[in-house]
C-alpha cells in the first residue's frame, strides 16, 4: 500500500498542559519517514477545565447521565487541538490537502478495565466531526471504544506502533519498549508474537504528590526524590498489590494508583517511595513476559527523570535507556502512534489484539470522519 502523510495528536493523563503533535509518512505497516513534530501548549484556561472534568468523571463512574462539563471540555479541547494542528501545518509550510488523516486521541477522562463477568468502560473527550470541520481533512477518533465494547481492555493501543519502531531499528526479543506517561505500559514482541500491558503507575502519582505539596507540577529531574529516602517497608507492601501479579492483558486508569500511597511521609520521602514503586512495578511486569528482556527502550516524559531511570536498573534489574539514543523521538512517539493507528483504521487494519488488549480477535477501531477533497 502507498504510504501517506498523517498527523497524530496525544494528550496524556498527567495533564501537563501540552498537546503532542507529530507527522509521519506510513502505509500502516512500516514507518517510511518521520516528519516534523511539536509540543504545543493549551490555552491557559483549558488545563484547569480538564482537571475539573476529571474530578467530575471520577464521581460519575459511568452511572447516569454524563456530567454537563464533559461537553464544555470536549468542545474546548477539540477547538484548541484543531487550532494547534492548523498552526503546525502553517509553521511547517504544509497544507491540509497533503495530510491523509489526523489521528485524534482526545483526552481520557475515565477508564474502567473489564473484570470477570463484566465488560469495561472508557471515555475519551474529543469531537472528530468538529476537528474535521476546522482542519479540513479526514479524522479518526474514539480509538478505544470498539475494543472495550467487544470485551477488550481498550488499552494499550501503542504496541503495534512500538513493534514497527523495533522493526525499523532492528530490536529483537531481548528488547522491550517502556512508555512512562501517567501510567506505564510495556511492549514486547518477537516475530508475529506481541505482548503488551500496563505495568503500573508512572508519573501520575509522583506529579500529584508534588502538586499536593505546592512544589510545582512535577519532580523536575527527580531532585525531590533524590533528597528523600525510600520507605522500603511500605514499598514492599505496595508491591503485593494483586494487579502487579495478575496475568495480562490488563490495563489501568490514571487513578488506579494514587499519591495516597505516600500518605504519612514527608515530601521528599514520599516522592522517593512513589518513584521507586513505579520502577519496581516494571520489574514485576518483566517477570510476566514470555522472555524477560535485558534492555528497555524508554519513551514518555518519565525517561527524563534520572531517578526513575536509576531505579529501573536497581529495582527492575534491567538496562534502561531513552529511545532517543536509538534515533527515535521520545517526546513524539505517542502522537506518532495515533497517526499510524489512524492510517491503519482508514485501511481496515487491526489496531488491537488478544495479547495486547484482550480483544477476542484482532480488531480495527476508531470512528472515521471523511472529508471530501
Amino acid at each position: 500500500m502507498e504510504p501517506v502523510w498523517a498527523i497524530g495528536l496525544m494528550t496524556g493523563t498527567v495533564l501537563d498542559g501540552n498537546i503532542d503533535i507529530a507527522m509521519i509518512r506510513t502505509d500502516g505497516e512500516d514507518v517510511h519517514e518521520f516528519g516534523p513534530w511539536k509540543l504545543a501548549a493549551y490555552p491557559p484556561e483549558l488545563p484547569p477545565l480538564l482537571a475539573r472534568t476529571l474530578e467530575e468523571a471520577a464521581k460519575w463512574r459511568f452511572k447516569g447521565a454524563e456530567p454537563a462539563i464533559f461537553r464544555e471540555a470536549e468542545v474546548a479541547l477539540t477547538q484548541a487541538q484543531a487550532r494547534a494542528v492548523n498552526d503546525f501545518l502553517k509553521e511547517n509550510g504544509r497544507s491540509a490537502d497533503e495530510i491523509e488523516v489526523v489521528g485524534f486521541h482526545g483526552q481520557t477522562v475515565l477508564h474502567i478495565a473489564p473484570q470477570a463477568g463484566r465488560r469495561g468502560y472508557t471515555r475519551q473527550l474529543g469531537d472528530g466531526h468538529l476537528m474535521a470541520g476546522i482542519v479540513h481533512t479526514n479524522v479518526v477518533y474514539d480509538f478505544r471504544s470498539a475494543d472495550v465494547e467487544a470485551g477488550g481492555q481498550g488499552a494499550p493501543l501503542v504496541p503495534i506502533y512500538h513493534r514497527a519502531l523495533m522493526r525499523k531499528i532492528g530490536g529483537g526479543p531481548e528488547t522491550a519498549v517502556l512508555n512512562l506517561g501517567g501510567v506505564a505500559n510495556i511492549t514486547w514482541s518477537h516475530g508475529e508474537e506481541m505482548v503488551a500491558f500496563d505495568t503500573g503507575p508512572a508519573n501520575a502519582p509522583i506529579n500529584d504528590w508534588i502538586k499536593r505539596h505546592g512544589q510545582g507540577e512535577m519532580d523536575m529531574d527527580g531532585r525531590i526524590a533524590r533528597s528523600g529516602t525510600v520507605d522500603e517497608e511500605r514499598l514492599a507492601r505496595l508491591l503485593e498489590h494483586p494487579y502487579l501479579a495478575a496475568p495480562y492483558p490488563k490495563s489501568l486508569d490514571r487513578n488506579s494508583f494514587t499519591a495516597d500511597m505516600a500518605d504519612g511521609l514527608d515530601l521528599a520521602d514520599g516522592a522517593a517511595t512513589l518513584t521507586a514503586f513505579s520502577a519496581a512495578a516494571v520489574g514485576k511486569a518483566l517477570d510476566l513476559l514470555p522472555r524477560r528482556p535485558e534492555r528497555l527502550l524508554v519513551c514518555g516524559g518519565g525517561r527524563r527523570n534520572p531517578i526513575i531511570m536509576e531505579e529501573l536498573a536497581r529495582r527492575a534489574g534491567v538496562q534502561a535507556a531513552p529511545v532517543d539514543r536509538y534515533g527515535l523521538r521520545g517526546d513524539a512517539i505517542e502522537a506518532e502512534c495515533f497517526a499510524f493507528l489512524a492510517v491503519r483504521s482508514m485501511r481496515g487494519l487491526s489496531i488491537s489484539f488478544p495479547q495486547t488488549t484482550g480483544a477476542p480477535r484482532p480488531m480495527t477501531g476508531g470512528q472515521i470522519v471523511s472529508v471530501k477533497r
